[in-house]
């Protein structure tokens, strides 16, 4: 398949996609369609307390994957997996930097030359064209088209001392409920040329 194919591919199952994962009160934070694999990425909506549980992956797994058989976009075999970002996420898109400033980043950049090649610090800003990291050293900004990859970095709070009243405060990065990226759902679809 071409790359204009699988664009066109790629839109047209976020158009499938995403009313199911709306219709479930959640997030869809990334979808991607490659080598067979079909990725989908649901999340809560920015700022819920907790994340995505297994239930939810299950039932957005059966949902998604009747309307896949019913509309039959994708031509072959193909594999679904759904799954939630997890507390380390990758960002891609504008929008998964927007979503996610206030939080600890290391960003990979592409093309450094002298530079270093490596960003990490706090998102403070994120926009169309790029993103701002503040660093040990001062801001520094980022156009999108410099970053190779970026994922989000869970910070460790401290464990409280023996004997000490109530829990530490949460992480800013924290979640209230386990959200782990192990937590995936998988399921098989199968394309012939006659629908069954």
């Amino acid at each position: 398949m071409d790359k204009n194919s699988e664009s066109v591919l790629v839109r047209r199952l976020h158009e499938l996609v995403s009313p199911i994962v709306a219709d479930l009160g959640l997030d869809l934070y990334d979808l991607e369609f490659g080598a067979g694999l079909l990725k989908i990425t649901i999340d809560t909506p920015p700022g819920s307390p907790g994340g995505v549980d297994v239930d939810a992956l299950a039932q957005c797994t059966r949902l998604v994957s009747r309307e896949l058989d019913h509309s039959d976009p994708i031509p072959g075999h193909y594999t679904l997996e759904v799954s939630s970002p997890g507390l380390e996420r990758a960002l891609r898109t504008p929008r998964h930097f927007q979503r996610e400033v206030g939080k600890t980043v290391n960003i990979r950049l592409r093309d450094v030359g002298n530079e270093s090649r490596r960003v990490s610090g706090v998102l403070v800003g994120a926009d169309d064209d790029g993103v701002v990291v503040l660093t040990d050293s001062g801001e520094q900004s980022i156009a999108y088209a410099r970053i190779d990859r970026a994922r989000t970095v869970f910070v460790w709070e401290a464990a409280p001392k023996p004997g000490g009243k109530g829990r530490p405060p949460a992480s800013k990065n924290s979640r209230a409920t386990a959200d782990s990226s192990s937590d995936k759902s998988r399921s098989q679809s199968k394309k012939t040329g006659d629908k069954s």
